[in-house]
């Protein structure tokens, strides 16, 4: 996976999530956020990549 991947699947994991209404484990969340985090993303750019997710739903 790379950077991009690892951004785009962060910002889908917490999309899918569901905010405080968590419909999903948290975990997956966690381990999505830090895969990315890990490959240089950061906040920023986990936030943006999913404002276009939502953009295009």
């Amino acid at each position: 996976m790379d950077r991009k991947q690892a951004i785009e699947a962060a910002a889908r994991a917490v999309i899918e999530h569901g905010g405080p209404e968590c419909r999903t484990d948290p975990r997956t969340v966690t381990d999505a956020m830090s895969a990315a985090f890990e490959l240089g993303a950061t906040h920023d750019d986990i936030t943006a990549e999913m404002k276009r997710q939502r953009e295009q739903a």
